[in-house]
């Protein structure tokens, strides 16, 4: 089980960034390094050996080995070139630290090397998974004794995951309906039809009772899509033109390659407005919907994010759940929602947390609704402080997860298969990921004194950064509203236009990365989907908006390290300093 309701060390988990708990960690290290040629040895002992001492001292063999470490060596020497993400002074993109946990469990697994794709090949790693995944169900907020997943490779996969299963849902409704439709000659009703529900769609399964490659030929994914868009257009009277999702418009790329992916054209992805705060906008999408039913266009599903990639903007999760909760219950419309937490899922760990203070109101709210869900995305290999590559897909419970089987008829829905293969869109999947988080759960615990906690500390930074690194510096102006770690903002003088602005902050960036003590990035917001946002951030500086975009400086406090108050005495005002060189420099 995850480890609950104690308050831990957050010091004792980590490297630390000057190698603090070296010899602690190399023992750990070697131990899981003596364990696994162990376990080799171990193994049917008495099979003979396939490397003999003498082979091992031939010139041939040691000239391979010379030749191994001398390319290992050239390795080494490249990677200590590579980006100290670990580093306090890089707030860069969204990576950070790895957790010791996570790298115990990942080299751990990473040696076995179990696949699990099958349970043949690993037995022990799916168990992990399985055991992982529950974790963080409980940690958003399913009953993880309902909830299923599965690790992916990132957050892209995750979302994919979603809208396959969300399609097998609707696929599966509009067919039945289709089939009815044409046996008795009754007027199709697309819209209400794609969303009636399992219940009324077992109710008219059993009442109807056709054959199920009669089903199949009314699929539009089992059967000819061009076919069944035909039929249905004749069924209901006029062209069917498809499926709509519905994304705000803060949305993660993956949305529009999964527009792709599954062919839906990008036309099917309709973007929903933000708000002045970058946010999910309630009212355009209740016009959203109110146009897909008038053109009789199903809705896919309806995707959240907590989190934003740009700006770290949480969506008001907990208003639209209870907006598709009235739909459900006044229209019978059972529409899917998915949230895309990819990066702010483990901000669910706040919840009761002394660092929950550092949070907007709002964004507890939202955060605590996501385990109202249908579907939700995250990312351990983000603030799960986990190593590359690890998402997850959490989905409430069997109905939702359950998907086209391939090796099952299309509509054996009484159990998944054993093997996880034929339920995820990846066929091979490491086990490392679900080994890290797995270990991460067991020791440091997925609760408010846990990772609550720890992630509380770096919300907390970011508002520290705020107060006494960019407030002390002028003509420095945040975007708002902060809704967790990320921190946005642009140099303006008073009065200066947008377009000068955006020049002003180009140069900043430039210099401050040639400076080469901290590590920072930029983001870019554009009209019009953010033109209410911008409106209101050049309004600070009392400027005109005389471009389509706002370039932004974007600082991600998530490194573990801004927890430590020595670490932020030295390098807030050394980072308020730097800010200060820089804009003097700049004319």
């Amino acid at each position: 089980m995850a480890r609950k309701h104690e308050r831990v060390e957050a010091k004792a988990y980590f490297p630390g960034p000057k190698s603090e708990n070296e010899a602690w960690v190399r023992a750990e290290f070697q131990a899981i390094l003596d364990d696994w040629f162990d376990w080799r040895r171990q193994y049917r002992s008495d099979d003979p050996a396939a490397i003999e001492p003498a082979e091992r001292m031939t010139p041939a063999f040691l000239r391979e080995r010379e030749r191994m470490s001398q390319q290992l060596g050239t390795l080494k020497t490249l990677m200590r070139r590579e980006t100290p993400t670990y580093s306090p002074r890089y707030v860069g993109h969204m990576v950070s630290e790895l957790t010791l946990p996570a790298l115990f469990g990942h080299l751990t697994a990473l040696l076995h090397n179990p696949n699990n794709t099958s349970k043949e090949v690993s037995r022990v790693g799916t168990v992990i998974e399985a055991e992982a995944i529950a974790m963080l169900a409980e940690m958003i907020g399913f009953d993880p004794r309902r909830a299923r997943g599965h690790f992916t490779s990132g957050g892209t996969v995750a979302n994919f995951e979603g809208v396959w299963r969300a399609r097998y849902r609707l696929d599966h409704w509009l067919a039945l309906a289709l089939w009815i439709a044409e046996e008795t000659g009754e007027t199709l009703d697309v819209f209400a039809s794609a969303h009636m529900g399992w219940a009324r769609y077992k109710r008219l399964l059993e009442t109807f009772a056709p054959a199920p490659e009669d089903l199949r030929r009314c699929s539009a994914v089992a059967g000819n899509p061009a076919d069944v868009i035909r039929r249905l257009s004749t069924a209901c009277g006029h062209d069917y033109a498809g499926p709509v999702v519905l994304v705000p418009g803060n949305k993660h790329f993956s949305w529009r390659k999964a527009a792709n992916v599954f062919g839906l054209g990008e036309e099917a992805f309709w973007e929903i407005a933000l708000d002045a705060d970058g946010r999910f906008d309630l009212d355009d999408l209740e016009r959203l919907v109110d146009r897909a039913a008038a053109r009789h266009r199903p809705i896919l599903a309806v995707v959240s994010v907590a989190g934003t990639t740009e700006t770290g903007e949480i969506d008001p999760v907990d208003r639209v759940a209870d907006r598709l909760q009235t739909w459900r219950e006044t229209r019978g419309w059972q529409l899917w929602h998915h949230v895309d937490a990819a990066y702010g899922g483990f901000l669910c760990t706040i919840a009761g947390a002394t660092g929950e203070t550092g949070l907007a109101p709002a964004a507890v709210r939202a955060l605590r609704a996501i385990g109202r869900a249908d579907s939700v995305t995250i990312d351990p290999h983000k603030l799960g402080f986990v190593p590359y590559a690890c998402g997850a897909f959490l989905a409430r419970d069997r109905d939702h997860y359950t998907v086209s089987v391939f090796a099952a008829p299309y509509l054996e829905r009484e159990r998944i298969a054993d093997d996880p293969w034929t339920v995820t869109l990846e066929g091979s999947r490491s086990a490392a990921g679900a080994a890290a988080v797995w270990l991460t759960g067991r020791t440091m615990g997925f609760g408010p004194d846990g990772f609550g906690a720890l992630l509380g500390g770096m919300v907390d930074a970011a508002r520290r950064f705020q107060r006494e690194a960019l407030a002390t510096v002028a003509d420095l102006h945040v975007l708002g509203p902060v809704d967790a770690n990320i921190v946005c903002f642009s140099a303006a003088r008073r009065g200066e236009a947008l377009s000068r602005a955006n020049r002003r902050t180009r140069e900043l960036h430039a210099a401050l990365g040639g400076a080469g003590e901290f590590a920072v990035t930029t983001t870019t917001l554009a009209a019009p989907i953010h033109a209410q946002q911008i409106a209101r951030h050049v309004a600070h500086w009392g400027g005109a908006a005389d471009d389509t975009q706002l370039v932004l400086i974007r600082c991600v406090f998530m490194n573990p390290y801004w927890a430590s108050e020595a670490v932020r005495k030295t390098l807030l005002p050394d980072f308020a300093n730097l800010l200060t060189r820089c804009l003097n420099a700049i004319d």
